[in-house]
Parts: structure tokens; sequence; C-alpha cells
């Protein structure tokens, strides 16, 4: 069985504050067992944070699945090329034994 990847279950964190993607990675939950939390730049310290929020104060039967980082070439309106890191935090329901 293969792992369908779509964006229903990613959530992309920028720079709101951080309960508002917890209540976004909590409602993903509602319609999958899994979710995947992506973030680039200095909004990867928010993404763990939320994370870590998520798995000890709402959904405690979650737990991390995987964690990815990155590098990713980015081209500004200049056309200048930087280097930017970049995390994705798989985070899924305990399975019940």
């Amino acid at each position: 069985m293969t792992e369908e990847r779509t964006d229903e279950n990613v959530v992309y964190v920028g720079s709101k504050p951080p309960m508002s993607y917890v209540l976004a990675v909590i409602s993903r939950f509602s319609d999958s067992d899994d979710v995947v939390i992506k973030a680039r730049g200095r909004a990867i310290s928010r993404a763990v944070d939320i994370a870590e929020i998520t798995r000890n104060r709402f959904a405690t039967d979650t737990e991390v699945k995987e964690i990815k980082i990155s590098t990713e070439n980015l081209t500004n309106e200049e056309g200048r090329t930087s280097n930017v890191s970049s995390i994705e935090i798989y985070l899924v329901k305990k399975k019940d034994k």
C-alpha cells in the first residue's frame, strides 16, 4: 500500500501566532491519521513549537513519525539565489496495541 501525500494534510508555517497553526493541525487530524508541518528559515523554531504544543497539550495520542531537514535554493527578485533551511515534521496518531 502506497502512502498518498496530499496538500490537505500539510500545514505550512509562517508568521501567524503558533496557536492558529496548532488549531490547523488539530483540524487536519479530524480528517486524516497523519499531518505534516512544513516550515522554512526563521519559521523552523515555530514549527517545532507547534508540533510540541500539539503533541503535549491537545492531541496526546500523536507522535513524531519522522523529521526531514533540507536546504532549498531560492531566487529573490533581483535574481540572486540564497540557501534557506527547511523542515518537515510528520505527526501520526499512535496505533492501539
